[in-house]
């Protein structure tokens, strides 16, 4: 179990329901290690900011995360977190290793606009 505020994927079945009921979807796979806490820290923080994107954690050594682990957007990744944004249950983008805040928003910014209607 990780230990973090983030709303926890436990199952390929919690994956797949995430992804395919929310437009904007950011998962972080990891372990409650030192590249990973950071990560955690900078998506429960912006949580408020960015309520139009769901952001979830799942764990790494969880054999339900080969979901995640079995992606060919993350084959050649070397550390952990990944991180994967999901657009409409598409991979848009995916990450690997510590992240700073500026490298998580300006991906978040990028990939889910937020579409301000007058």
């Amino acid at each position: 179990m990780l230990y973090t505020n983030l709303k926890h994927l436990e199952s390929a079945a919690d994956h797949q329901k995430a992804i395919s009921e929310n437009e904007n979807v950011m998962v972080i796979l990891g372990r409650m290690g030192p590249m990973c806490i950071p990560v955690y820290g900078i998506a429960e923080d912006l949580e408020t900011e960015y309520k139009h994107v769901k952001f979830y954690d799942m764990e790494f050594d969880n054999p339900e995360s080969y979901v995640i682990r079995n992606l060919p957007e993350v084959r050649g990744f070397m550390g952990i977190p990944f991180t994967i944004y999901y657009k409409n249950g598409k991979v848009v983008k995916a990450t690997s290793s510590i992240q700073t805040r500026e490298q998580v928003t300006a991906i978040l910014d990028k990939e889910f606009a937020a579409v301000v209607t007058a």
